[in-house]
């Protein structure tokens, strides 16, 4: 991470704030952005609590009993939540808000329908932007999945544009893959077009397992799953599910793969121990992941893969990905610059810039739109 006196009082300056699939907090990052820098500063972040992060989880898994208002009360308490982070962020760096261009504000996602699950594709991010604008003093740029979703898009993944920006390499190929809630892949083949697309289960379903079986909210450098073995017959049962089949690009979430899907794979499975179905649930992940990778372009050649989001700790994971996938190098996004705890919430950030620039946010090979556009809604402070 670089330090505030190396920048030029001429840098723009852009924060990012996510929250990811997993709804377990705000990572709220501050960078350097123009035409040849895109440098992570600083970084704050802030942990959910229980009650929290299971009042998002019902809505994300819906209908619920006065849904609407549940969903408008919790828009308007994030929006407190993701300002708080960004002022927090400011605070410890001691800037003015003056001196940020913009906040790119990614938002909980507590629904995602793209195109090919509802007959009216949509994706809906909460945590009111004109709050993180009014209680920052800075302009917030958000919503950025409903445009490419117009553009006949999935809404999902936006971070390939990123990844191709700041990690591509000519001569090599690379891999960025990120384990949040969800898993999903950047495909950065040297000389070819960059592939983005979602690859199923990141964390989310190790998270509940653990957090319903042992009360903790994950598997810390997967040890618990690493203390049993993976059960063959249920991983071939959870790779049937249709999603790992579909065509790239597209995108998944919450809705299709969550505890209740799995209860329904474990009925025929009664005499596995807890903590077999968390080893087989890591050994999924990596697996999806793998399978995914090993159908793209050039992928033969092998080449270098980073990890980024949390799963990028999960030492059980990194060891099966390795193992699934020998001709390419495993690493997290540290070695490239950025901390892989921070990696999205840049991306955010330099959404946003690339917003007020009127520059396209999406790729169309990612999330399969008719065109690159400029992705989001402007805030003014």
């Amino acid at each position: 991470m670089n330090t505030l006196g190396d920048i030029s009082p001429e840098t723009e300056l852009y924060i990012g704030l996510m929250s990811g699939t997993s709804a377990d907090g705000i990572d709220a990052a501050l960078l350097a952005i123009d035409e040849s820098q895109c440098q992570l500063l600083a970084h704050h972040s802030v942990a959910f609590d229980a009650h929290l992060r299971s009042q998002i989880h019902a809505l994300c898994s819906g209908p619920n009993t006065n849904e609407i208002e549940a969903a408008g009360a919790m828009d308007s308490h994030l929006g407190e939540l993701f300002a708080e982070a960004a002022n927090t962020l400011l605070s410890q760096c001691q800037l003015a808000p003056q001196r940020i261009s913009a906040i790119g504000s990614h938002g909980q996602t507590i629904r995602h329908r793209p195109p090919g699950s509802n007959p009216q594709p949509f994706s809906w991010q909460i945590g009111d932007p004109n709050i993180i604008a009014a209680r920052t003093g800075i302009t917030t740029v958000a919503d950025f999945r409903r445009r490419d979703i117009a553009e006949g898009g999935q809404g999902a993944p936006l971070v390939p544009a990123f990844h191709a920006a700041v990690f591509a390499h000519p001569q090599h190929n690379r891999a960025i893959v990120n384990l949040g809630g969800i898993g999903n892949i950047s495909w950065l083949a040297a000389g070819a077009q960059t592939l983005g697309f979602d690859t199923g289960p990141g964390n989310n379903l190790m998270d509940g397992w653990i957090l319903r079986h042992r009360g903790l909210a994950y598997d810390a450098n997967g040890e618990w799953g690493a203390s049993a073995e993976a059960n063959p017959e249920l991983l071939a049962q959870l790779l049937k599910h249709p999603y790992l089949s579909l065509p790239i690009p597209k995108s998944t979430g919450r809705e299709d793969f969550h505890l209740g899907w799995l209860d329904v794979q474990l009925e025929n499975f009664t005499t596995l121990q807890p903590a077999q179905v968390q080893a087989t649930l890591a050994l999924f992940t990596a697996e999806t992941i793998a399978r995914h990778i090993t159908q793209c372009p050039k992928a033969d050649a092998g080449g270098e893969l980073y990890l980024c989001g949390g799963g990028a700790h999960n030492a059980l994971l990194k060891q099966h990905i390795a193992s699934l996938l020998p001709r390419f190098s495993v690493e997290s996004t540290a070695e490239l610059g950025i901390d892989p705890d921070w990696v999205e919430a840049a991306a955010f950030a330099w959404l946003a810039q690339r917003r007020l620039k009127g520059l396209p946010g999406n790729l169309p090979s990612a999330t399969g739109a008719r065109r690159a556009a400029p992705l989001g809604a402007v805030y003014p402070a």
